[in-house]
């Protein structure tokens, strides 16, 4: 697949240096506005393409260019859990890309403890909480020993009230494998078979149907953690895929429905705040999807209930997932705003470490580095040098910083999702005696103490998701800045024509995309009402809670406006490019960043609906196919 900016250089592909004689000087760029002769005798009126570059009928030359989108995967090597060190990539790798948990012995070995302290306090009779005491203001009623085992079930039914959408398949896995992590750290006291029977679930695709509103965000994400566990004791409802753990994709990459059994068309995440989801299987009775899997239902005991619904781990896997989103989108806006640069005419300057080590924020030196690379042997940059132009706009030579102050909230975030993945986030916890410092104001026994403490308080996340969604805010903000210097008549360099339309006036260009930006940066925003709040529950027992699910969703449809809105300028840009002289490369970076949007867009040739365009854009974004192109181009990893 060739385009126009491949024909004057042969078979070079761009963003590669091209041959040049000894001592010869870099191959003079348009010019600037305010440089060019009043005359334009290379430029048909009205459309800003190179004569050479014109059909006779008017329309640009270039091959056509048809891509069938990025194509292979790397098989996913299944996910240790331990209790200790799993990862927001680790999260992605079982909900998105199938892999298989698996358990250490190490981390069994504390569960069985767990349970050992548990069995021993429910023997000595004495009252405890989430053992044989009622619940929230009813903590004070005390449960006969004949029904403490119906306890347990009855708190599991009565908690799955929650409400709206399901859960998408991805999200479902998330909040289970988190769940399960919890587990292992040792302080819940669930059996092991519990453990073993919801791993089972994700290794064998049963897949609860789980209500996505009811969440307070303390006591944790009790109704929706209360739809999963209705499925390990033989009730509700769950989807059975059948289908094996490890596929061939990218672990990491959020799954679309349209790409299974539809167009085939690459295209980014199903909105989380909808009910798309990739194909689930069949939704059965919770007792049957377990049996289809070979497994079977499990009678809780004291404890156990509690464990499987008290937890943070809804807003968890989504802020997880969230992270690991945010982070590719960063790295392709510094790849596509050091492209804008480019075409734009403009210089990196502003990204010289030497600016940087002045101001040393972390985000900051990352992005502007990312630009250096990504921008690297342009031939372009190096061409207008010496012009007269003395500044660029804020959208470009802000770039580090506006760019670096998001990554320092995605930052925030991932720093309190690291923590929390490897959290007992339950209540009440488990010790052993010797572990607590003042054990007489604990319940349990001699050897056992069994802590009422708040660690099921969403705040630690909620706050972090709030501040990533207005962060996200601004970096859909100065992409659709960017789009707009690009297609802007008003602001535009002389060599593009206006919207990027080669018959301006008979054809609209890239004008519309810029409305869906500026559409996208709304959205965002309309975000980001801070989620945090509360609202006293439970006869005000339950006094304050967090709503960090909300903002966890909140985060999620940020994530993906800001996604597109990056997506947009990494079209506009790509397309603007065409209309630089043939003669000139990109940096290796942008030039592979080009490279890889033309294997699933074509040129304008005319105007065209473009929805699809911004899809695809949005899915090599989404599954790391720009990362992973840019970073093998530029000897390196992006930042």
């Amino acid at each position: 697949m060739t385009t126009r900016r491949q024909n004057s250089a042969g078979d070079r592909p761009v963003g590669s240096p091209g041959p040049r004689s000894a001592g010869s000087e870099p191959v003079a760029a348009v010019a600037h506005r305010d440089e060019r002769p009043k005359s334009h005798p290379q430029r048909l009126p009205g459309n800003g393409v190179p004569r050479a570059s014109i059909r006779p009928d008017g329309r640009r030359t270039r091959r056509s260019v048809r891509g069938r989108g990025p194509t292979g995967g790397v098989c996913v090597s299944p996910v240790e859990l331990d209790g200790e060190s799993l990862t927001p990539e680790g999260v992605a790798a079982v909900a998105r890309g199938d892999a298989a948990v698996a358990v250490t012995d190490a981390a069994r070995e504390r569960v069985r403890t767990a349970r050992e302290r548990v069995a021993a306090v429910v023997e000595s009779g004495e009252a405890v909480y989430g053992l044989n005491t009622g619940f929230g203001e009813l903590v004070d009623e005390r449960i006969p020993p004949g029904d403490v085992e119906r306890l347990q079930t009855n708190l599991v039914r009565s908690h799955a009230s929650g409400s709206g959408r399901e859960l998408t398949r991805e999200e479902t896995r998330a909040l289970l494998v988190t769940r399960v992590n919890a587990l292992l750290t040792g302080h819940s006291g669930v059996r092991e078979r519990v453990v073993d029977a919801l791993v089972a679930m994700l290794n064998e695709g049963v897949h609860p149907v789980v209500r996505s509103r009811g969440s307070l965000g303390a006591s944790g994400d009790l109704a929706p953690l209360a739809h999963a566990a209705l499925v390990l004791i033989g009730e509700g409802e769950a989807h059975h895929d059948g289908r094996s753990p490890a596929g061939e994709r990218d672990p990491t990459a959020p799954a679309d429905p349209r790409t299974e059994g539809g167009t085939g068309d690459p295209t980014p995440p199903a909105d989380p705040g909808t009910e798309g989801d990739r194909d689930r299987g069949e939704r059965l009775p919770g007792d049957e999807a377990l049996a289809r899997a070979g497994g079977e239902s499990v009678d809780l005991v004291p404890k156990e209930g509690l464990a499987l619904i008290n937890g943070t781990q809804l807003t968890l896997g989504l802020a997880a997932l969230a992270a690991v989103d945010a982070g590719r989108i960063l790295r392709a806006a510094d790849v596509t705003g050091a492209l804008t640069t480019e075409v734009t005419m403009g210089t990196t300057a502003s990204c010289e470490p030497a600016i940087q080590r002045v101001r040393p924020h972390d985000g900051q030196g990352e992005s502007a580095a990312n630009v250096r690379l990504a921008a690297a042997g342009s031939e372009i940059v190096e061409s207008h040098r010496n012009c007269d132009r003395v500044q660029d706009a804020y959208s470009i030579r802000c770039l580090p910083q506006v760019h670096g102050a998001v990554r320092d909230a995605v930052a925030h975030l991932r720093e309190a999702v690291a923590v929390e993945l490897n959290s007992a986030t339950d209540n009440p916890l488990v010790f052993g005696a010797d572990e607590v410092i003042d054990p007489v104001r604990s319940s349990g026994t001699d050897d056992v103490a069994v802590l009422s403490g708040g660690n099921f308080h969403g705040a630690p996340l909620a706050h972090r998701l709030d501040y990533l969604v207005g962060a996200l805010a601004d970096l859909a903000s100065i992409a659709e800045r960017r789009v707009d210097r690009i297609c802007n008549p008003n602001v535009q360099e002389d060599h593009l024509p206006p919207f990027l339309a080669a018959e301006s006036g008979l054809e609209s260009g890239y004008m519309i995309p810029q409305y869906t930006a500026a559409a996208l940066v709304n959205e965002v925003r309309s975000q980001g009402r801070t989620a945090t709040d509360s609202t006293p529950v439970s006869g005000n027992q339950e006094d304050h809670v967090s709503m960090s699910a909300t903002g966890a969703f909140a985060c999620c449809r940020a994530v993906d406006r800001a996604r597109r809105a990056v997506a947009v300028e990494l079209l506009t840009a790509c397309e603007a490019l065409e209309y630089v002289d043939d003669d000139l490369d990109p940096g290796a970076g942008t030039g592979a960043a080009y490279r890889t949007l033309r294997e699933v867009v074509d040129p304008l040739d005319g105007d065209r609906p473009l929805h699809r365009a911004i899809d695809a854009a949005a899915a090599l974004v989404a599954d790391g196919t720009l990362d992973r192109r840019v970073g093998e181009a530029v000897d390196g990893d992006l930042r």
